[in-house]
């Protein structure tokens, strides 16, 4: 079948490539529709590795998916075929300590899309366990469905943050993990969001999401705006999604007493963190990575029209376009969030 295959480090193509796949009796099978392009599938094309994970065979990419259920395993009895479904792309080792413990996504063990050696989805069908299959409610596009995975990572990070009906956060980085935790946040009980960034288009957008103050910190201070709206007390909430170094040294300057800061852009470099000036503030401070129990409350608010991803959907090309996807992604411009390949209609 038909994939977008990562030969190795900056060499992409379209070709047949077939992918042995078994139907057991508690998987479905899907046939893809709509597939986002992550961060993580762009550093992988052109970085070959992230971390321990080496590109070191042709691999497919592709993990933020949605599709059709073509057919059931003997044992699937809360899904059927024709369901519009969303994939969560991570399964663990049911047997494994972290799973039992409830904290699925931290198995060692996990298998994740497009994660080497497992290959991802951009290609026609895949095989994929029921348990990990969500079925979509009629009023959530196939697009949307797409979204639920990074949104999935925003919903982690307001989880995680224990957030209190009212908490005023801030949310570093307008890309499209901050703008999914801002979303997340607001839908937690947030009653308003700073969003820092550099890049103004993607602020100006953040505008338009809901009760969310763009700063761009490369003309305005960030210290001023916190305490203009917080007469001085700080933020209730720090999620650091940019991944910046910079960024990610300063979260506690702009922090309440008791606040919390949760980490959830990984940097590439490690960071200055400033530990005197966490204890004096006595700041709780979360990590997080992936997601675990949080795709169907995801679903279920964007069912209910409590939170819109749409306007994250900048860019949209067909499957023969993967490539030229791929190639824009590398170098995205300011005015876009999240770009999608629609594998069929």
């Amino acid at each position: 079948m038909q994939a977008l295959v990562l030969e190795k480090i900056h060499e992409l193509s379209l070709r047949d490539f077939p992918v042995e796949e078994a139907l057991g009796p508690h998987d479905v099978r899907i046939d893809l529709r709509t597939v986002g392009i992550c961060g993580s599938d762009v550093h992988y094309y052109t970085h070959g590795a992230i971390g321990q994970f080496i590109v070191r065979e042709p691999m497919i990419l592709g993990h933020e998916a949605s599709g059709v259920i073509t057919e059931v395993g003997s044992a699937v009895t809360h899904l059927q075929v024709g369901d519009r479904v969303c994939m969560e792309p991570g399964i663990p080792d049911p047997n494994s300590k972290a799973t039992l413990q409830g904290m699925y996504n931290l198995d060692p063990a996990v298998r994740f899309w497009a994660t080497p050696p497992v290959h991802g989805v951009l290609r026609p069908s895949v095989v994929h366990p029921a348990a990990f299959t969500f079925k979509l409610p009629d009023n959530v596009s196939f697009a949307e469905g797409a979204m639920v995975e990074p949104l999935a990572v925003g919903m982690q990070a307001a989880t995680k943050a224990k957030i209190k009906p009212g908490d005023l956060a801030i949310v570093m980085g307008a890309g499209p993990i901050g703008m999914v935790t801002a979303l997340a946040a607001l839908a937690g009980g947030c009653s308003q969001v700073i969003m820092t960034d550099v890049q103004q288009p993607k602020l100006d957008l953040a505008a338009t999401l809901g009760p969310i103050t763009p700063v761009n910190v490369a003309k305005e201070n960030l210290a001023e705006v916190v305490d203009r709206l917080t007469d001085g007390w700080g933020a209730n909430l720090v999620f650091e999604c940019s991944g910046n170094e910079k960024a990610a040294a300063g979260v506690f300057a702009p922090l309440c007493p008791g606040g919390a800061v949760v980490f959830v852009g990984i940097p590439l470099q490690p960071i200055a963190y400033d530990v005197a000036a966490a204890m004096v503030k006595e700041a709780r401070v979360e990590h997080v990575f992936r997601y675990a129990h949080v795709y169907p409350r995801a679903i279920a608010l964007m069912g209910s029209g409590k939170l819109d991803v749409k306007p994250l959907i900048t860019d949209t090309f067909r499957f023969h376009e993967s490539v030229r996807a791929f190639d824009f992604a590398v170098n995205m411009p300011p005015t876009s969030v999240k770009a999608q390949i629609v594998v069929a209609d």
